[in-house]
């Protein structure tokens, strides 16, 4: 299966397989007991870790002595955040916080990439709560596809085959991806905005 053809696909990820896949083994009964409780205390560890990382906090003032830079707005960081910035080692951050020193890398990591990704997934799921709010959109029958900025060569020549009606129709479409849908959704949005606005000038 391609990513690209999953709605969620910022959350498949491979360190993250575990967390997401291991649950439903428990609930079919593929997982063994043992291999459960190992999973429980991982997961366990994981959310706590990280649920502290967001709890931990520093000011702008206070990172600068350690050479962190940030917007000095007074807004205090989590080291959670800080985490999810390329630019800063773990080695700087454990200057601030020494505790994280002695962290397992492998937890380190994980949060790393959870706080590298929260801010893309947050809007991927504005996103997905916009298409399903808009599922039932329909489509003008003069729409030309091929006129769309941003569709794939493929999901222009799937929607032109299919000619679908709705949003929802065409997020079934073999070859239509959900970014092509946003795409799609935003499009004639805009249009129907534009379209309202010259005739309220008139």
């Amino acid at each position: 299966m391609f990513t690209s053809r999953a709605e969620y696909r910022l959350r498949l990820r491979a360190d993250n397989a575990d967390a997401r896949l291991t649950p439903l083994g428990i609930a079919l009964g593929c997982v063994g007991s043992r291999r459960a409780a190992v999973f429980r205390d991982k997961n366990h560890m994981l959310i706590e870790a990280e649920k502290k990382y967001r709890e931990m906090k520093a000011s702008p003032n206070h990172l600068s002595k350690f050479g962190i830079s940030v917007n000095q707005d007074g807004a205090p960081r989590s080291l959670f955040s800080l985490l999810g910035r390329r630019e800063v080692s773990h080695s700087k951050l454990g200057e601030v916080w020494p505790e994280i020193k002695d962290a397992p890398a492998h937890i380190l990591e994980y949060i790393k990439t959870n706080a590298l990704y929260e801010s893309y997934i947050e809007r991927q799921d504005a996103d997905i709560r916009a298409y399903r709010k808009d599922e039932r959109l329909k489509l003008p029958k003069d729409l030309d596809f091929e006129l769309i900025g941003g569709l794939s060569t493929e999901a222009k020549q799937a929607l032109v085959k299919t000619n679908p009606r709705t949003l929802g129709h065409a997020s079934r479409v073999p070859g239509v991806t959900p970014a092509a849908i946003m795409i799609l959704m935003r499009h004639v949005k805009t249009s129907r905005s534009r379209i309202r606005g010259r005739a309220n000038t008139h």
